[in-house]
């Protein structure tokens, strides 16, 4: 972050950016190397690799520079005392080492120096490097990609575990699982994890782990180490054999500095074995009290749901139309009686007319029929075949006829045709 820009000696501001500044406006050093320190101070650690010349100790202190030799460029490096014990690098003048340092600007004397947080003795570096051309070429495969990262199950049958045969990384991810989640179970298989077995014997560990079809989830667990003790979790045969798993993975190499690239090809990298044993189960007391706030939560809505109906329920009651239902009925009934009334005068009126209209028919019957006719006096002759005689000259005398009247029937014979007169 760059200082404010400060009154120069004539009281005016001074300039901002350096393509702001002129003969007439100009920066002191001291704003220009703090201006330097903040660029500088910006940058992240970085691995360099070099030559060490004229290493000395002040305290817990260590300096010494460090030279690339093809370039002849030589950079001042300072580390504790305690990063070399701890790598167990003896610097001698002209050793080859890789660095792992944050730049850092020296305001007072102008110089760029080194802060190393770990130094290592040369040969590492080339191992750096091949690890690195690996780590580009599994990046290119997709092997690192987030899309191909599964999911680690919420509740895992079986916990497939890859460990040491002596050493803390069991007991850490073993303990701390079961603290979260009592109920968990192990299929825990030790290994060598460095030297030149560790390879053989972890991918076999995996694999057999893999093929089991109770085992959910797999963990890869050691305890940290040195970069040379892990530089079997970089190895392509064991990532390549990580990446083809089926079952879900976590890596927990537990070293923060190095990063293996089994933590880069697997589901899941926890930083430590205990980070491992917390998040490969769900904490059964978070669990129970989200459960009891969910059951809590239901119970509220259910009976908030019953009081709100209840209340609809009790103003439905309160309506007309349900507290007196009977009064729904009142104007069908009205309507009810008036159609009845309706009915009843129009089947009146109905038989009226059809009464009148079959007197009418009968009158019509009885002035048309046979009968009606005989009864004004009219007969009905019949020859002897039983023909009715309709021209008298198809009759002779002595013929015998039949003669029907109103009230009976007459035989007779006749005595005399006279046909009519015109």
């Amino acid at each position: 972050m760059t200082d404010a820009p400060s009154p120069s000696a004539a009281g005016e501001p001074l300039p901002d950016k350096a393509s702001e500044t002129s003969a007439e406006r100009p920066w002191p050093v001291s704003h220009l190397t703090a201006k330097i320190g903040d660029y500088v101070h910006r940058m992240g650690p970085v691995w360099v690799e070099g030559q060490v010349i004229r290493p000395s100790r002040w305290k817990n202190l260590v300096f010494f520079d460090l030279r690339d030799a093809s370039e002849n460029m030589t950079l001042g490096v300072s580390t504790q005392a305690s990063v070399l014990d701890r790598a167990g690098a003896g610097l001698d003048d002209g050793s080859r080492v890789v660095i792992h340092a944050r730049p850092r600007w020296w305001a007072r004397s102008g110089a760029l120096k080194l802060d190393a947080s770990d130094v290592r003795l040369a040969g590492v570096g080339d191992l750096l490097a091949r690890i690195e051309a690996l780590k580009e070429s599994l990046a290119g495969e997709g092997l690192f990609d987030v899309e191909r990262k599964r999911p680690l199950p919420f509740i895992p049958r079986t916990v497939g575990l890859v460990c040491a045969t002596q050493g803390d990384a069991e007991h850490d991810v073993v303990v701390n699982a079961t603290k979260r989640w009592p109920a968990v179970r192990f299929e825990i298989r030790r290994v060598s994890v460095q030297g030149k077995h560790a390879v053989r014997e972890v991918v076999a560990a995996m694999r057999e782990l893999d093929e089991a079809s109770h085992v959910d989830v797999i963990v890869v667990a050691r305890g940290g180490g040195s970069f040379e003790d892990l530089i079997a979790f970089s190895d392509e045969t064991l990532v390549r054999a990580a990446a083809a798993l089926s079952t879900p993975l976590v890596s927990a190499i537990g070293h923060e500095k190095d990063c293996p690239i089994l933590d880069l090809v697997a589901d899941y990298r926890a930083s430590t074995p205990t980070d491992a044993g917390k998040r490969i189960v769900p904490d059964a007391h978070v669990e129970r009290e989200g459960l009891a706030r969910a059951r809590a939560a239901s119970a509220s809505a259910l009976r908030q749901r019953l009081e709100r109906e209840a209340r609809g329920l009790a103003q439905l009651r309160t309506r007309p139309v349900l507290a007196h239902p009977q009064r729904m009925l009142d104007p069908h009934a009205e309507r009810l009686h008036l159609l009845h009334e309706r009915n009843g005068r129009a089947l009146v009126a109905a038989l009226t007319a059809a009464d009148a209209h079959t007197r009418q028919l009968a009158a019509s019957l009885r002035a048309l029929s046979p009968q009606g006719t005989l009864e004004r006096g009219y007969a009905i002759m019949r020859d002897g075949d039983g023909s009715v005689v309709r021209d008298p000259s198809t009759l002779a005398p002595q013929d015998a006829v039949h003669v029907r009247v109103a009230s009976g029937e007459v035989d007779a014979k006749v005595t005399e045709v006279r046909p009519a007169s015109h």
